[in-house]
């Protein structure tokens, strides 16, 4: 399963820039939309993958996960 985010973009001065309006952050730009939607998709991604390994990672061991649906 996916999960969607939204992003606010917008052209300035030639070129595309955008920020992930969920998580803090993760923003970027390209000289695309399709650029900018590409590299706003890799930084959304690593930045999730950085906060879980740091959850994980703060919680030590012994931990379980719960889904949280909003």
């Amino acid at each position: 399963m996916k999960n969607k985010f939204n992003a606010v973009i917008k052209k300035d001065s030639g070129w595309w820039i955008g920020w992930v309006e969920d998580v803090p952050g993760v923003n970027s730009q390209g000289k695309t939309r399709a650029e900018l939607l590409r590299n706003l998709r890799s930084a959304l991604s690593e930045a999730l993958k950085f906060n879980r390994e740091e959850a994980r990672n703060a919680a030590q061991n012994d931990y379980k996960e719960a889904a949280i649906l909003v």
